[in-house]
């Protein structure tokens, strides 16, 4: 009778175990360095949720979207994915993402412009979660070498520039690895008053010679050896690897990304200070790239899926992320009010905290929604590398670029 009733329980905790939900969730390029939280999120969820066994899946950046289209394809998508604001803008228009069905309440936890930064034609395509304002990081010791003062970092983006001039010239190291890669001139553009498209969005402005200007400044720089060779192809990856080896001057980067520097290097790490990221007067605004969470289609069971999207974004998780990462900010509205947000440091990770909080009110997601945008962004793309390697001028680049945009605008 004791090994029926025995058999009978093993055979009841075996269903149970056989009957829960399996979920994944997938970040960008999260590990190692946060393991521990993401680790934390899936206990939670799992104790919150007892019929769901939770897995983590972190993705390179470079593999995400392909890695998405292919599993929405299969059938079998992630219930929540991190995505980046550009990610977003391509796979809202190539159908890989579900509307999200949220309550007033909902969507009153976040701050209004990052929930509008994934709202399309009024449609809710995800919730977002961090972002932070990029900031300078400098080392100390190569401004020394050059006859820089380190107590007085570059303000704007002229001194910057003929800052990472003089470090080369005087020491042989890179100054700066400027992000130009991809489609970055265009928030270059914006954050400099420039526009990219006009009033009406439906025409594409980027070839004036305002625009001209700015992007010859940035070939000059590549064509005399100022800037990496690699800047066009790994961007900033590989300033981070150049900074963290002490062989790059200033890191233009999230202040998130330092705690990598300190995770590499901890020589130039603590030889490391962080400035503001040099406002353009013009444009008096700094894009800052937003992450959120998003609902593939053709998952199983969408409302558990937003249940989970909406659990790794809500006040509490999102405070505790910031607190794990030191420099990251919050897009719910409660979250961002915490003290922690406020409290100095003499180190690069507290500086850069204390520093983006400053910048927080000049912050924007400048990413542009426009139709065909994979297409488009690869016409941007690969004529502005033919400028930079000298195959086309900067205007007959614009002028090309324009020409294509406005065909399909």
């Amino acid at each position: 009778m004791k090994k029926l009733i025995l058999t009978a329980a093993l055979f009841t905790a075996a269903t149970a175990g056989a009957q829960k939900t399996q979920l994944e969730f997938w970040t960008i390029s999260l590990a190692p360095l946060f393991n521990d939280e993401m680790n934390r999120l899936v206990a939670q969820f799992e104790k919150e949720n007892p019929s769901v066994e939770l897995k983590w899946v972190d993705v390179p950046a470079t593999a995400m979207e392909q890695k998405l289209l292919a599993s929405v394809a299969a059938g079998r998508p992630p219930a929540a994915v991190n995505l980046s604001s550009d990610m977003t803008v391509k796979l809202v228009q190539q159908g890989a993402l579900e509307t999200l069905d949220l309550s007033d309440a909902q969507r009153k936890l976040y701050f209004a412009s990052p929930l509008n930064t994934f709202t399309f034609d009024g449609k809710v395509m995800g919730v977002p979660w961090y972002w932070a304002p990029k900031v300078v990081a400098y080392n100390t010791e190569i401004f020394r070498k050059a006859g820089l003062d380190p107590s007085n970092p570059p303000r704007t983006i002229q001194t910057l520039i003929a800052a990472a001039k003089q470090i080369k010239d005087r020491t042989g190291l890179y100054g700066f690895m400027p992000n130009i890669n991809g489609i970055s001139m265009l928030y270059v553009f914006q954050e400099a008053g420039l526009p990219v498209l006009d009033k009406s969005g439906g025409k594409a402005v980027f070839n004036s010679p305002e625009h001209v200007k700015l992007l010859q400044t940035y070939v000059d720089l590549y064509k005399k050896g100022y800037i990496p060779e690699d800047t066009m192809r790994r961007g900033f990856t590989a300033a981070t690897e150049l900074y963290s080896a002490g062989k790059l001057g200033m890191l233009i980067t999230g202040p998130q990304f330092i705690l990598r520097v300190q995770n590499d290097n901890k020589t130039i790490f603590d030889q490391t200070r962080v400035a503001p990221y040099p406002i353009n007067l013009a444009g008096n605004v700094i894009h800052t790239g937003l992450m959120g969470f998003m609902v593939p289609k053709g998952v199983k069971d969408k409302a558990l899926a937003q249940k989970l999207a909406l659990f790794l974004t809500n006040d509490v998780n999102q405070l505790q992320f910031s607190k794990v990462t030191k420099t990251t900010f919050p897009s719910t509205v409660k979250a961002s009010t915490d003290k922690f947000f406020k409290q100095g440091g003499s180190d690069a990770v507290s500086q850069g905290r204390l520093v983006a909080s400053t910048e927080l009110k000049k912050a924007k997601d400048l990413t542009l929604i426009y139709p065909d945008a994979s297409k488009l962004n690869k016409v941007f793309k690969d004529n502005v590398e033919a400028a930079m390697a000298g195959q086309k001028t900067a205007k007959q680049a614009l002028d090309d670029i324009v020409k294509a945009w406005n065909a399909s605008l």
